[in-house]
């Protein structure tokens, strides 16, 4: 199952990432000023799977990716896929497993493991 990553990004910021059952990320959010937005965004994210809307987008590179929008707001943008193959296999895992992914939490930089 995928799981929602949050974290801290270098300019203070927060970010969310979605990861595949392998531990990919499929695709990073915006960047919000407060964690709770992010977590705001992730929750209407998982309740409104139903109505989220893939825009498929290949770049000048000739790479493709997807940009998630849920109803006119843009949350997301996936990362780079080689074949448009590999992009529908991402947004198939993103509506099988993140409606009832787990969220992590690693915004606060504390070292898991202390000496």
């Amino acid at each position: 199952m995928g799981a929602f990553v949050i974290s801290k990004r270098f300019n203070d910021t927060y970010k969310f990432v979605f990861t595949s059952r392998k531990g990919k990320v499929i695709f990073t959010s915006q960047s919000y000023d407060l964690k709770f937005e992010g977590e705001e965004d992730i929750a209407l994210l998982q309740a409104s799977m139903e109505s989220v809307i893939f825009v498929k987008v290949k770049s000048t590179k000739g790479l493709y990716f997807f940009k998630l929008l849920v109803g006119d707001r843009h949350l997301a943008t996936s990362r780079k896929y080689t074949t448009e193959l590999r992009l529908i296999k991402g947004i198939n895992e993103i509506k099988s497993f993140a409606a009832k992914a787990e969220i992590l939490d690693f915004s606060e930089n504390s070292f898991v493991f202390p000496d």
